[in-house]
C-alpha cells in the first residue's frame, strides 16, 4: 500500500514537471525574437592617422536595443577615410572617430580646427626623460635674460611658464599613443593656437626651454610670477637691491664773520717815576 502511494507520487511529481517544461518552451516560443542589425567593427587593431582598407573592416551583428549611438552600417563608404583616434578588433566604428571626409592620412588629420603643431627639439632632460608621449599634456618653461627696466639698467635671469596645458600630437615620427613605455626622443611636435604658436617660436629663440608634465584631467592653471635669482637664493627684493640715487651735493654755506666784542673806551695817562716810565689805564 505504502509502495503504491509512493509511486502515485512520483508519476503525478514526472506529469507536473513535463507539463512545466511545456508550458514554459510554448511561452519561449511564443516571444518575439530580439531583434538584431549589422554594424562595421574592426577587424584589427588600427592605429589613430590610418586610413581604412577593406580588410581593416568587417560587419557584425549586435542588439538592436543596444547599438552604439553614430554606429556605421556600410563598410564601402568608409573606404579611404581616416581614423583621428585608435580602435581595438571588434571594436565599432562611428562618425566620431573618423577625421571629416577627404583628410589625408597622417599627422594633420588629428590636428584640431582652429590648431596648429609645431615641433620643437627637446632632450632627454627637456623631454622629461621620454615620458612626454602623444596624448600627454605639458606645461612650457622658457629660461632666459630679462631686459633691464631702466634705460642702460642690466637684466636679470628669469624662468618662467609661458604656455600650460599643451597637446603632445607626437613624438619624433610616432603618433601612437603608448603611455606604457618612455621614448627619448629628439623632438616633440605639440599642438597649438596660432597666437600659442607665435610665442613658443619667439621663447625658442630667447633663451632654452623645458617641458613640464603635468596631470591629464588637472585644469588648474600654475599662475606664477617667474624664478629669478633673487627669489631663488633668497636675496632681498628687487626694490631693495636697486641702487639709490645719490642725492645732489649741498653748496655749504659761507661762514659767517665773529663779531669781534669792542672794548670800552678807556682812559690812560703815562706816569714818570725818575727814570722809568709806565701807563696806566682807567
Amino acid at each position: 500500500m505504502k509502495n503504491r502511494r509512493a509511486l502515485l507520487m512520483m508519476g503525478l511529481a514526472i506529469v507536473l514537471g513535463l507539463l512545466a517544461v511545456l508550458l514554459a518552451s510554448h511561452w519561449l516560443l511564443r516571444q518575439a525574437p530580439a531583434g538584431k542589425g549589422k554594424i562595421v567593427v574592426a577587424a584589427s587593431d588600427v592605429n589613430l592617422g590610418q586610413r581604412l582598407s577593406p580588410e581593416m573592416l568587417r560587419l557584425a551583428e549586435w542588439p538592436a536595443e543596444s547599438l552604439p549611438q553614430g554606429a556605421l552600417q556600410d563598410t564601402a563608404k568608409l573606404a579611404g577615410r581616416v581614423l583621428k583616434t585608435s580602435v581595438l578588433r571588434g571594436e565599432p566604428l562611428s562618425e566620431a572617430k573618423l577625421a571629416p571626409a577627404g583628410t589625408l592620412g597622417g599627422l594633420s588629420a588629428l590636428i584640431t580646427e582652429g590648431r596648429r603643431a609645431i615641433t620643437v627639439r627637446v632632450n632627454d632632460v627637456v623631454g622629461v626623460a621620454g615620458f612626454a608621449l602623444p596624448g600627454n599634456y605639458v606645461d612650457i618653461i622658457v629660461s632666459t635674460h630679462q631686459d633691464g627696466g631702466r634705460e642702460g639698467g642690466q637684466g636679470r635671469s628669469i624662468s618662467k611658464i609661458v604656455l600650460e596645458r599643451i597637446l603632445v600630437l607626437a613624438v619624433a615620427q610616432e603618433v601612437g599613443r603608448d603611455e606604457t613605455k618612455p621614448r627619448v626622443v629628439n623632438a616633440v611636435t605639440l599642438e597649438v593656437t596660432p597666437a600659442q604658436a607665435e610665442n613658443l617660436d619667439l621663447a625658442r629663440s630667447v633663451g632654452s626651454l623645458s617641458l613640464v608634465l603635468r596631470n591629464q584631467v588637472d585644469p588648474q592653471p600654475g599662475v606664477t610670477a617667474g624664478a629669478t635669482k633673487l627669489t631663488l637664493l633668497g636675496g632681498p627684493s628687487d626694490a631693495a637691491a636697486e641702487p639709490v640715487p645719490a642725492a645732489a651735493p649741498v653748496a655749504a654755506a659761507a661762514p659767517r664773520p665773529a663779531r669781534v666784542a669792542q672794548a670800552p673806551a678807556r682812559q690812560c695817562s703815562g706816569v714818570i717815576d725818575g727814570t722809568r716810565q709806565s701807563r696806566e689805564c682807567f
